[in-house]
């Protein structure tokens, strides 16, 4: 039955629903004069595995809440009623999903640091779990790669490799290899396993030659026509597309959920980049979001390219770093002395290691005391350190593209193949996730934010206040406006402002001038040394800003020049951190650097009682 499609400025009322793999979340938002605003929430357990195998009792479950919390009548027996009449139903219903372990993606390409690199970026973006990245010189040998794509049981595959009216031997190769393998999908045993080809348009005939028969083969145009380009857009769009009709069709009960909604179920990471892409453009600023899961860390970026000015999207997984049931493996890729350089206080190694043991036996427990929280907040910082690292390296300008140099180029360090990620220029840094999302203070999410990320210059800092970034996603493909006020007003809680002036000087001496004009007419105006954290408490709101760095200190405007802007305060306020960067160092001495973590502590008040 064709749904009946309302104009976006008819729309008076929107339910939207996460289904997570342990959680199922559901969101109200409703138009409230000129503006749509989020009025309630409600979530239940997901349903997707035995003994329900029915993921809409799950999405009800969580609708009857809103329901019953709202005051208002949105189901008729197992239905949402669509569209509102006389404030009974919504106007529309969407929904994202990650139940049943989300969308597990294998990828392939010819050479691993272009083509098949491209591909994973595709992947990635469109919200899959990215299994393994093939390449013709991977280093392994054909019948092990055969093996593996054998082993891995994907949702699809996505092959690409070659520039148009480029090499063809390799792609076919990779063709071949597929053929051989004759890969069968994860969930449902009587179809074929989806395929998309987004590689040179020339192999065509013979891509199809060895795969139309064997699997579900959709072709796209080419991830990279020419080397200087990446055109991932229709591999991402045939990535949803395909989430929908074949994975999502062959889980319990989503078929009935496809019914239900009035858009395309998204994945949940590619809802979340979805609305990060949509407040990077719509602000024009560059953006950095981050979730810190259970098990898996998913950052999310939009900086512009050096060169062409375009903003770009990039999203990673850090597939074992999270705070439950991957935290002993933030212990194995941190070191212990990492971990410890962030607890304030005495603890014995083996203490600590038997700590994290014990959450990864007991994942669902949360601190019972001041020393334990601590502790999780220094592992959490080092999870999010390591998984920045780790998309710092992937969100990189194209490898393989010649450019025309010049003089001035060689004292140039950036150049193709470089990070993206410039932390000048960051201007919003998203938190989401439990432990920073549900910190019991404020501050202590900022101080978290600041300590593993390490902004420079002038970054405003927000956590998502209840996860609801991939309900506002899908809900922007639909209704761009309502899902970018939801954001702001009701999504992100605003913490306030670090200002980090970069560079390094010696302890004790004069950093950074500070001069603001405070609300009410206040005003503030120091002088802070090298080494310090200072907080100064003030609300959202814009605030005349001047800030004046010693010599061979930049703040954003070059080193040594004053920067005048306007900031905004929040939850937290104003936060001056003048630790330095490139590099930052924690004192090495054992007493020195757990007094120092203190002093930092009290400063922003991060563990008032």
């Amino acid at each position: 039955m064709e749904k009946e499609t309302i104009k976006p400025e008819n729309i008076i009322s929107i339910l939207a629903t996460d289904c997570g793999s342990t959680t199922t979340k559901a969101i109200l938002i409703e138009k409230q004069g000129d503006e749509y605003r989020l009025v309630t929430r409600g979530e239940a357990p997901t349903t997707v595995e035995a003994p329900f195998e029915d993921v809409t009792k799950g999405v009800l479950n969580a609708v009857k809440e809103v329901e019953e919390l709202r005051g208002r009548i949105l189901l008729d027996e197992n239905k949402i009623i669509s569209p509102q009449k006389d404030n009974t139903g919504v106007d529309i219903y969407i929904s994202t999903s990650s139940a049943g372990g989300g969308l597990q993606m294998l990828v392939a390409g010819v050479v691993k640091a272009m083509s098949a690199e491209s591909a994973e970026r595709a992947a990635l973006g469109a919200g899959a779990i990215v299994m393994d990245v093939l390449a013709s010189n991977d280093g392994r040998m054909p019948h092990e790669k055969i093996a593996r794509i054998r082993h891995l049981r994907p949702d699809m595959i996505l092959l690409s490799g070659g520039v148009d009216g480029g090499t063809i031997s390799h792609v076919v190769e990779m063709a071949e290899l597929l053929r051989a393998a004759n890969p069968k999908p994860r969930l449902g045993a009587n179809y074929r396993l989806p395929v998309i080809y987004a590689g040179n348009k020339n192999v065509i005939p013979e891509v199809e030659k060895n795969l139309k028969d064997v699997t579900d083969l959709f072709i796209v145009s080419n991830l990279r026509p020419v080397l200087e380009r990446e055109n991932l857009g229709p591999a991402r769009d045939k990535i949803h597309e395909l989430f929908m009709e074949h994975v999502m069709a062959q889980a319990p009960g989503y078929k009935k959920l496809m019914e239900m909604t009035h858009a395309p179920i998204m994945p949940t990471p590619g809802a979340v980049g979805t609305i990060i892409q949509v407040i990077a453009r719509n602000e024009n600023i560059s953006v950095v979001g981050v979730d810190i899961g259970g098990a898996t860390t998913d950052i999310f970026s939009v900086f512009k390219d050096p060169y062409s000015g375009e903003p770009v999207f990039n999203r990673t997984v850090s597939a074992n770093l999270g705070m439950s049931y991957s935290i002993s493996n933030v212990l194995a890729e941190a070191k212990l002395e990492n971990i410890l350089r962030w607890v304030p206080f005495e603890i014995d190694e083996t203490d600590l290691r038997n700590r994290i043991g014990n959450k990864m036996i007991r994942p669902t427990t949360i601190p019972q005391s001041l020393d334990e929280l601590k502790i999780e907040q220094a592992i959490a910082r080092e999870a999010l350190r390591l998984s920045f690292i780790q998309h710092k390296s992937f969100a990189v300008g194209l490898k393989g593209v010649q450019k025309e140099r010049t003089i001035s180029d060689t004292f140039d360090q950036s150049s193709t193949g470089e990070t993206l990620v410039n932390m000048m220029d960051l201007d919003l840094l998203v938190g989401s996730g439990g432990v920073l999302s549900h910190a019991p203070r404020r501050h202590q999410s900022a101080r978290m934010m600041i300590d593993a990320f390490l902004p420079e210059g002038i970054t405003q800092l927000a956590v998502d206040s209840i996860f609801m970034m991939p309900q506002l996603g899908v809900l922007s493909s639909v209704h761009e406006k309502a899902a970018t006020e939801v954001f702001v007003k009701d999504c992100l809680l605003h913490l306030g402002t670090c200002i980090a002036p970069v560079g390094t000087i010696k302890p004790g001496k004069e950093m950074v001038t500070v001069k603001l004009e405070l609300p009410e007419g206040k005003t503030y105006h120091e002088t802070i040394p090298f080494g310090e954290m200072v907080l100064i408490e003030a609300p959202y709101v814009p605030i005349n800003a001047e800030i004046t760095p010693v010599r061979g200190i930049d703040v954003g405007n070059g080193p040594g020049n004053a920067l005048n802007t306007t900031i905004y305060g929040g939850l937290v306020g104003i936060i001056i951190d003048t630790r330095g960067r490139n590099p930052f160092v924690l004192p090495t001495n054992h007493d020195m650097r757990i007094k120092k973590l203190q002093a930092w502590s009290q400063a922003v008040k991060e563990f008032e009682n």
